[in-house]
């Protein structure tokens, strides 16, 4: 029988409300996907705090092998000529996350923005609150939109969205004023050239998050919407360790997106190191959505043959459930409840169990 290699993200122990023993606890769960939150993005992740995070996790029993995310600086996606002093910092953090036993690093090339919602706390008719998209309230100023995430999040931060650097919004919008899409596709390429083969000599996979949602929003360009974005990013640098996350909930966005077949090519071609999977529910022909429980009737997904996809190729990667309800009364971070992901992780599981015994 397979064994699925289940994560599920922990923001520390200083900025979590979950804990370690209750993630030890979901069954199935081995891994925790984490991050050093308070290292400016662009220095070196110093390897004592490396060491110190995995140190945490192994106490509690648990495996730390992937990394969500070490964030790339806003030079090296502009292209400005300080890229190259960032580009060796990432280097050296790969460095020191490969001599603590890291093999995957999970990361994102999006402008400014690393995802987008335009409410945290919509309610569901089973008393639940999700995180909705809708097109309309993006014609919204970037401010605005700052200030409708930050007043909703709980208290907390949320990753894509800390407030030193959305305090610099309007100039980064400045900055960004002349990147069309072909010129972050370049500025991409050559971030890649320079890294992977750090990450060939370290055994290290970078997987790619999509664009969230999968297309351009206040301007902004967006290169990993489809499959043929795809193909585009593992053409910059052929390696294995030039790798994508897949993650459902993020291309399932866009209903053109067909994610078994997707799953299928690129798993195949083991450019597919970290799975996030998670549902989302249309909400109208304009394509707003809201995310949703895991289960496939629960929204527009269908994560049966997701994962029938993934077993059928025989993925071996790491996979962690993604954005879930805030149910049972928990007012954590958006999308980062404990118990709806402990929910999805058992679904998931369920589902791959089944289709062990079926073969």
């Amino acid at each position: 029988m397979s064994m699925l290699k289940m994560g599920f993200r922990w923001f520390g122990a200083q900025d979590d409300p979950i804990t370690l023993s209750q993630i030890r606890q979901i069954p199935g769960t081995t891994q925790v996907v984490g991050a050093l939150y308070d290292v400016p993005v662009g220095e070196v992740w110093p390897l004592e705090k490396i060491q110190a995070l995995k140190k945490q996790v192994t106490d509690a029993n648990l495996s730390l092998e992937v990394i969500e995310s070490v964030n790339i600086h806003d030079d090296i996606k502009i292209g400005k000529p300080s890229r190259d002093r960032y580009i060796e910092n990432y280097q050296q953090t790969i460095r020191n996350l490969a001599k603590c036993g890291i093999k995957v690093i999970c990361y994102n090339f999006m402008p400014i923005f690393d995802w987008i919602r335009t409410d945290l706390a919509y309610p569901l008719p089973d008393g639940s609150t999700v995180m909705r998209f809708e097109h309309q309230q993006v014609e919204k100023s970037p401010e605005e939109m700052i200030a409708t995430v930050q007043n909703n999040a709980n208290g907390f931060e949320l990753p894509g969205w800390e407030p030193e650097r959305l305090a610099r919004v309007q100039r980064l919008f400045t900055d960004y004023r002349d990147v069309d899409a072909a010129k972050l596709r370049a500025n991409l390429k050559y971030f890649l050239d320079a890294i992977i083969p750090v990450c060939e000599e370290c055994d290290v996979k970078m997987a790619m998050h999509p664009d969230d949602p999968p297309m351009s929003l206040f301007g902004l360009p967006r290169i990993y919407k489809n499959r043929d974005d795809m193909q585009q990013i593992l053409a910059m640098h052929d390696s294995p360790y030039n790798g994508l996350t897949i993650c459902t909930g993020s291309l399932g966005e866009n209903p053109a997106n067909d994610l078994p077949t997707i799953i299928r090519e690129f798993v195949s071609r083991d450019r597919v190191p970290f799975m996030h999977v998670r549902n989302i529910k249309f909400m109208n022909e304009q394509g707003d959505f809201h995310e949703s429980a895991h289960l496939s009737r629960e929204g527009s997904l269908d994560m049966v043959a997701i994962m029938q996809a993934l077993h059928e190729k025989h993925f071996d990667g790491y996979i962690r459930p993604d954005h879930g309800r805030n149910i049972w009364g928990e007012t954590g971070r958006p999308g980062y409840g404990l118990y709806d992901r402990a929910l999805g992780i058992a679904y998931l599981n369920g589902i791959w169990e089944t289709l062990d015994h079926e073969k």
